[in-house]
């Protein structure tokens, strides 16, 4: 059914649920995985006098590559294939959601994965989602993961028909 699978990356504990969906997604489809990270550096730091961004773009930059490292790790234990990679906004103006919608239909995506909520908090009550953006402007569809509770370890062990089967 999927060939080609993106799915969006911050590192946020539901970026990090979107990418076990994901991954078993590919497992069943024998379809690319695809992880993004988008490095997003706020315009105002460009506009401001005096304020060197690279030390803040090299930080976002190694997150980034730090996130995907654990991406490619669990798809190489799982000998899934694909081709993750942390891309840059282009201009101060272009958003996170653009960068995932671009990235999309380079890699020719016929499933976009991402979490309902990552790390951008304030910014998402102030301007809206980055998924309800990817979600308005997708070339394919989309398939939003909300964050789940993660039981407590006593918890699975008392209500062992209550745990989430791979």
């Amino acid at each position: 059914m999927y060939t080609n699978i993106l799915v969006a990356l911050d590192g946020s504990d539901t970026s990090h649920q979107a990418l076990d969906t994901a991954l078993r997604l590919a497992r069943q489809n024998d379809a690319l995985l695809h992880p993004l990270y988008v490095v997003d550096l706020p315009g105002i730091a460009f506009g401001t006098p005096g304020f060197n961004p690279q030390p803040l773009c090299d930080a976002l930059r190694r997150d980034g590559e730090r996130v995907i490292a654990g991406a490619r790790d669990r798809m190489a234990a799982q000998r899934i294939n694909g081709s993750p990679r942390v891309i840059d906004t282009v201009t101060p103006g272009e958003g996170v959601a653009q960068c995932i919608q671009r990235a999309a239909q380079e890699y020719h995506a016929d499933l976009i994965v991402m979490g309902t909520h990552g790390r951008r908090g304030f910014q998402r009550f102030v301007l809206g989602s980055v998924a309800e953006r990817v979600v308005r402007g997708a070339p394919c569809p989309v398939l939003l993961v909300p964050l789940r509770a993660q039981p407590a370890a006593d918890e699975t062990a008392s209500h062992p028909a209550e745990k989430e089967l791979p």
